[in-house]
């Protein structure tokens, strides 16, 4: 059976390989506010200081390593007689790292660098600075290319298209607080498809699932991904 499936993933699929959230006390997140250093504003502001944020980011993001549920939906995506497409909110390269290939980071990606000028995309050296010139137009305009609050998410057509033809959607590890993701719920549910929400505990919008498992993602998403599979194969 032939069976479409999108996959939302959010900060708590990648708590389990080390790397915090917004909520987490004493880490990177809580040492600064998010209008400092999460913001075009703060940027502007400050752009060493968020310069020196995502250093620091980025260095813990590459020495981290997949857990069970990101391998877990690499699997799926290799076995799946179907079309997957994984959306993260998470800027790691987890699930690239996991065997991932379909997988659209809407919220931008710690490897990748972004020239605030002229739109430029490179890959990211470890470290970045405000003195880093565009290796394209030259201008000092060198940033992250990470989607801050207040900016447009990448890849919107995309994901509604994806939706639009989803059997299944998943969300996984997501606090169901920040839009547009936290709607994608209701986009797939109007246009038919079966919702399951995976997360530690119930998000803000645990309600407009059909389904929801609660549970640590390294158990619970390897155990719905072959669930899937077996339905899958029927």
């Amino acid at each position: 059976m032939r069976t479409n499936i999108v996959i939302l993933t959010g900060a708590g699929i990648s708590a389990e390989s080390g790397l915090g959230t917004f909520r987490d006390e004493g880490g990177l997140w809580a040492q600064h506010a998010i209008e400092d250093v999460a913001t075009p504003e703060g940027f502007s502001r400050n752009p060493t200081l968020v310069h020196n944020f995502y250093n620091a980011r980025r260095k813990q993001a590459s020495a981290a390593q997949p857990n069970a549920a990101h391998l877990a939906l690499a699997k799926l995506e290799q076995e799946l007689n179907g079309d997957l497409m994984i959306v993260t909110q998470n800027v790691d390269a987890l699930h690239e790292k996991a065997g991932s290939r379909n997988v659209l980071h809407m919220h931008g990606a710690l490897e990748r660098a972004l020239c605030n000028e002229c739109g430029h995309r490179w890959e990211a050296p470890t470290e970045m600075w405000p003195d880093d010139p565009c290796p394209r137009c030259g201008a000092l305009a060198t940033r992250p290319d990470v989607v801050w609050f207040g900016e447009i998410p990448y890849g919107m057509k995309a994901i509604s298209d994806a939706l639009a033809s989803a059997d299944v959607f998943a969300a996984i590890g997501t606090s169901g607080e920040v839009y547009p993701a936290a709607n994608f719920v209701a986009e797939a549910d109007g246009l038919g498809a079966h919702t399951v929400e995976l997360n530690l505990a119930p998000s803000s919008g645990a309600a407009h699932f059909g389904e929801v498992v609660l549970g640590a993602a390294s158990e619970t998403v390897p155990a719905w991904v072959n669930h899937e599979l077996t339905r899958n194969r029927a």
